[in-house]
């Protein structure tokens, strides 16, 4: 009875989901053209779609497309704190006034395959290549009431496979629940806290004593006293070795290496 009644709300609140995801004219009544692709939503519908994504990236933590939608209505308070962190910072000042991207059509590929090893830019390409991800699978913001909060939300996105490659994290499930640890201490966003309580469920015992004994509390420790990583123009630090990088955000290597192995991403 109780899988029945679990299975039947996951399909009710995926199905609300999808039709406050997809039906863009029904939200829009009150549309002020905060950017392109905004939604605009009541507090209630954003609470729906906080209940409805929840569930639905609990139950499948594939669902990329509801971890984007969990994170976005329910990260305001973490991103006007992160905005202010940024607005502070000299480079993340820069960072809110010129909007850079990062996409495949930004990134000089060729220039940064150049690159010696140990460059930050040469082990990002690495990192992209062993793990088979890309840039621009990241999914643009749509329901973030504000144009700068929303930009901010998309930089963290963006942001999130050079952390990888900062932290020295594959993404596999392990390497992927150690970041969400590292970002949570980091930027304090609900998502980001969700996925490193609930991502630990899908590991076997011999991860969870990794994580618990090793790369938690390293992650832990090196997110809440590194430099914010969203103040950082990582454009312009290619060149940079990632040994220097880390030792300028304050952030120490792994204390362990993973391969890159079970390449399937996990979005949590």
């Amino acid at each position: 009875r109780c899988r029945f009644v679990s299975g039947a709300f996951l399909a009710k609140t995926t199905l609300l989901v999808h039709r406050l995801f997809t039906s863009g004219a029904e939200l829009t009544y009150s549309y002020d053209g905060l950017y392109p692709g905004h939604i605009q939503t009541t507090s209630f519908q954003k609470a729906l779609l906080a209940v409805g994504s929840g569930v639905a990236a609990l139950q499948d933590p594939y669902r990329h497309d509801m971890v984007a939608v969990l994170g976005e209505t329910t990260g305001h308070l973490a991103l006007i704190n992160l905005r202010e962190r940024m607005k502070n910072d000299p480079e993340g000042y820069t960072i809110l006034t010129e909007r850079p991207r990062i996409r495949l059509s930004t990134l000089d590929l060729e220039k940064m395959a150049s690159l010696p090893d140990e460059s930050f830019g040469r082990e990002y390409l690495r990192f992209l290549e062993d793990n088979k991800v890309t840039p621009d699978s990241r999914a643009e913001v749509k329901f973030v009431d504000n144009e700068e909060l929303a930009y901010i939300m998309l930089r963290y996105r963006e942001v999130h496979d050079l952390l990888h490659t900062l932290l020295g994290m594959p993404t596999n499930m392990l390497g992927e629940v150690a970041v969400k640890w590292f970002e949570a201490a980091q930027m304090g966003l609900p998502m980001c806290a969700l996925g490193a309580v609930l991502g630990p469920l899908q590991l076997n015992a011999s991860r969870l004593q990794s994580l618990f004994t090793s790369l938690g509390p390293w992650a832990l420790q090196n997110g809440r006293r590194a430099r914010c990583v969203l103040s950082i123009f990582y454009e312009r630090r290619w060149e940079q070795s990632l040994e220097d990088l880390r030792r300028e955000l304050n952030i120490e290597p792994p204390p362990l290496t993973l391969s890159a192995s079970n390449k399937r991403r996990r979005q949590i």
